[in-house]
């Protein structure tokens, strides 16, 4: 009895490991994990308000976005202006959405700082978010995103200095990029928001 007993526990424990080394089916595997890790809209990231609150994007689906990358210590800086006036006359068709970036070293210390800067000089009422990197291996998961036309499927410029301007749609997918230079009023921008 005792060498039968044995026997049953060597059989089960060799089903045991037999069980726990077969693969999973490579396909089934490769494809949940690509889907997982491939986000299919702006909508499917999470960011941090300038005070540190976590922020879904998708908060802000039905309306086309304006997303910049903002300093506040360049020559672009005063586009914080036009990016209000935008936001105040036009938030019917859109919402601007301003990332503070010291990327091209230019941006105050601290997110505080940001915020009480462009509320002083600026009457920023849009959204902002915590300063982040917009260019690189140092980019944030979004930045990465609007910048690689293999994820976003339309655009694959990154921001070349401050204040470049993506517009998304109305389900979150990237239509265009405009570098510092094309100003938030331009005929430009506001023929591609009105549309």
């Amino acid at each position: 009895m005792k060498n039968s007993l044995l026997l049953t526990l060597a059989t089960a424990a060799t089903a045991v490991v037999f069980i726990a080394a077969k693969p999973a089916t490579p396909n089934a595997m490769t494809t949940s994990a690509e889907t997982a890790a491939a986000p299919a809209s702006v909508y499917d990231f999470t960011v941090k308000s300038i005070d540190g609150k976590e922020v879904k994007m998708s908060k802000y689906k039905g309306k086309k976005l304006l997303i910049v990358n903002t300093a506040s210590k360049c020559g672009y800086t005063p586009q914080y202006k036009e990016l209000e006036e935008l936001s105040k006359k036009y938030g019917n068709k859109v919402t601007v959405l301003g990332f503070p970036s010291d990327s091209f070293n230019q941006e105050l210390a601290s997110n505080a700082e940001v915020a009480s800067f462009c509320e002083k000089n600026y009457g920023v009422t849009f959204p902002l978010f915590e300063t982040v990197a917009v260019k690189g291996d140092a980019a944030t998961p979004l930045y990465k995103y609007l910048s690689d036309k293999t994820k976003n499927g339309k655009v694959s410029d990154a921001p070349s200095w401050n204040f470049c301007k993506y517009l998304v749609d109305e389900q979150g997918h990237v239509l265009k990029f405009y570098g510092s230079k094309v100003t938030p009023l331009s005929p430009e921008l506001l023929a591609d928001i009105t549309k």
